[in-house]
């Protein structure tokens, strides 16, 4: 199976055919792959951008034929935001739709939730971007292709020490991906001579962030470290530029949202994040995924759409080389060699079914992400 770049026209009809859920087994001539992310709740910015990488992904290869002469079709789900969602979608797609695998396009309480029953029956189950680092503890049949929370969060530190910051505040969302993210970046903080001033955690809908900058700055802060998703961080961006506090914030890929992208304007200009997603980078499989997403969709390419998009990929490239079975899929995944992703490129999992790659450093121009570095010490972003 080879994956090329098309021509939007190519690809229309092709999209629309990967929407449907449908139930029953899998048929001699249909690759069946499910599919959740929260198209609804507070995470809908990140579920559309989820589900259009994906069907990328399946249209792409529809395109080339299909893989072993099956025609793919990406049964998907709504989680709605709701963690509780992730079992019963699981349970759906393994006992009704009959997948053969699975991608989480959601987070990390979904993605835990629903792990546990795809490692029970044995389907192979690709996170795409949940951070949490005990998702692949769950069974030899769980995957995570984005950086775990801890590695995203030392590299974080790693390029704040690099940017000559020595007393970083912490503002993080108080859950996995929040907490992870910290656990990582104060670890690290203290390996980079780094002294950690001020730590405050807020819950969804934090709207005072006037008062949390302001403790920041009374506790002799010299930079903020950023863990926040896209209608939190919007509010952070908004009362800092209301503050008038000039201090550097280097925050994350929970930011790299187009639904941030498409909104924030100039508030969060100068402040760089850790992501996957390197929109400067020359490699092809970079390059093709950015041109063909522009082509289908009104709504700028981030990280979740790359991560959605190379989570699919891994699974058809799986079974493309050693078979279509559930089983045949694991054993292609735990054999992937030199994957040639949007989001870069995947030398081979971890013993612990986890990815070693460079964290890209990026940094708003106005409301565009430009490259401005990567980490690449081992002992930094390996798990």
């Amino acid at each position: 199976m080879r994956i090329r770049s098309l021509m939007a026209g190519t690809l229309v009809g092709l999209l629309a055919a990967t929407t449907a859920c449908s139930g029953g087994e899998s048929s001699s001539d249909t690759l069946k792959i499910g599919f959740f992310a929260p198209e609804s709740g507070f995470g809908s910015a990140d579920g559309r951008s989820a589900l259009a990488g994906a069907r990328l992904a399946v249209a792409q290869a529809n395109a080339d034929g299909g893989v072993d002469g099956k025609k793919v079709e990406l049964v998907t789900y709504d989680d709605a935001s709701d963690p509780k969602q992730g079992a019963v979608i699981a349970t759906k797609l393994v006992s009704q739709d009959r997948v053969v695998a699975a991608v989480s396009g959601s987070y990390s309480p979904q993605t835990l939730a629903g792990a546990t029953i795809f490692q029970r029956n044995r389907i192979p189950l690709v996170s795409a971007y949940a951070v949490n680092p005990g998702i692949p503890e769950t069974g030899d049949f769980i995957f995570q292709q984005d950086y775990d929370g801890e590695v995203q969060g030392r590299a974080g530190a790693v390029q704040f020490a690099e940017d000559g910051v020595r007393k970083p505040a912490i503002i993080a969302i108080d859950n996995d991906f929040g907490n992870a993210l910290v656990d990582g970046f104060s670890d690290q903080a203290k390996e980079s001579g780094l002294d950690v001033v001020s730590v405050d955690k807020n819950e969804f809908g934090e709207k005072d962030f006037d008062t949390i900058i302001r403790r920041a700055v009374d506790a002799g802060a010299d930079g903020i470290y950023l863990v926040q998703y896209v209608a939190e961080g919007t509010q952070f961006f908004r009362a800092l530029r209301k503050s008038g506090v000039g201090l550097p914030v280097l925050s994350t890929e929970g930011i790299d949202s187009a639904g941030f992208l498409e909104s924030i304007g100039d508030l969060a200009d100068g402040a760089k994040i850790t992501t996957n997603l390197n929109r400067d980078a020359e490699a092809p499989a970079t390059r093709s995924f950015l041109e063909d997403f522009a082509k289908e969709n009104d709504f700028p390419a981030d990280m979740v759409a790359a991560s959605s998009y190379d989570a699919v990929k891994l699974i058809l490239d799986a079974a493309d080389a050693t078979g279509t079975s559930a089983g045949d899929i694991q054993k292609g995944l735990l054999g992937t060699s030199d994957h040639q992703g949007a989001t870069g490129t995947l030398a081979k999992f971890t013993d612990g079914r986890q990815v070693v790659k460079p964290v890209q450093i990026l940094q708003f121009d106005g409301a565009t992400l430009v490259s401005v570095g990567e980490v690449t010490d081992t002992a930094v972003i390996t798990p």
